[in-house]
């Protein structure tokens, strides 16, 4: 056994045996495929065991590799310790991190400027996708590190890729022409909207996860979703078709203002839509630290993860997020 194990090697191995898959190993330690494989025989070496049966469909650790795993865990988590009190980081966390809080009017705004406010010496680097869909498979691909969104309406395999924190149960609205038979309501009754059609997102592949809980939140109660629409970019641009169009939007009470429509909560059940902050699966970074922390802190004044009575969600993210 050798005396001096390289941290950098051992990293490696727990990548590859966290996702068992070299290719999102390499992304979610922001290195080349080859520079991994190369790292794992080298470790092979070292130990003088084999660490992974590889196929071409498959990674699976051998019994040697399961019984490193704790030990390697157990080393990095000591060696992150004795850097972090001595105030060094580890390596690759001065780089800035690319945070996607999907739009300027968001609980992942908010969450975001809480996080600046409580650690100025990260570079938090916002962008905004319109969706939690297009934005996990940036994450995957390591061109963001942390979005927001609801995470049960992705497909399994992008989940298994990633680590998620429930961040706010947002109350879900309809955003109404001010001319509408509803809008003089302070809030609209789901039975109330039987034979209207609402824009949700559909057509946008980006989206794909609010249409989905549209279309959950529809069945059965006579509500229809609005045909498929190219994908609208920018907030402006999103206005225009809107209220060009006539559509009555389904959206959340955390939303931009739109001239010309309002905004009306849901009810008769309470609709919910879980927001949480979803991150690839294994990435260490103290920004992240402080969005985590700073995404717990509103809940004992604003009840952020508290549900009213009466409310509903989707049975996927029921299965997700409990009672």
């Amino acid at each position: 056994m050798p005396s001096d194990l390289s941290p950098r090697l051992l990293r490696a191995f727990v990548a590859v045996a966290e996702e068992l898959h070299f290719t999102r190993a390499a992304v979610r330690l922001y290195v080349a495929q080859q520079a991994l494989s190369r790292d794992i025989r080298s470790l092979e070496r070292e130990l003088g065991a084999v660490l992974f049966v590889r196929s071409t469909r498959r990674v699976a650790l051998t019994p040697e590799g399961e019984r490193l795993l704790p030990y390697a865990l157990r080393v990095l988590a000591a060696h992150d310790g004795l850097a972090a009190a001595f105030g060094r980081g580890e390596a690759g966390e001065a780089r800035p991190l690319a945070v996607d809080v999907a739009a300027p009017v968001s609980t992942g705004q908010r969450v975001l400027e809480a996080a600046r406010e409580a650690a100025p010496g990260v570079e938090f680097v916002a962008r905004y996708y319109s969706g939690l869909t297009a934005a996990a498979a940036d994450i995957l691909a390591g061109r963001i590190d942390v979005a927001f969104g609801r995470v049960a309406g992705l497909p399994r395999e992008t989940l298994a890729g990633l680590e998620h924190d429930l961040v706010r149960y947002e109350r879900v609205a309809v955003l109404l022409p001010q001319e509408h038979r509803l809008a003089g309501l302070s809030e609209v009754p789901l039975a109330a909207l039987e034979g209207e059609t609402l824009y949700a997102g559909a057509g946008n592949p980006d989206t794909a996860e609010w249409t989905s809980y549209a279309q959950a939140l529809f069945a059965g109660r006579g509500i229809q979703l609005a045909a498929p629409f190219p994908k609208i970019e920018g907030e402006r641009e999103f206005a225009r078709v809107v209220r060009g169009r006539g559509w009555s939007v389904l959206a959340t009470t955390v939303f931009i203002g739109i001239e010309g429509m309002v905004l009306r909560p849901l009810t008769e059940p309470v609709p919910l839509s879980p927001v949480s902050v979803v991150w690839r699966r294994g990435l260490r970074h103290s920004g992240l630290t402080a969005l985590r922390e700073a995404a717990r802190k509103p809940d004992g004044d604003e009840g952020w993860r508290l549900r009213p009575p009466g409310s509903w969600l989707p049975a996927p993210d029921e299965a997700l997020h409990g009672p």
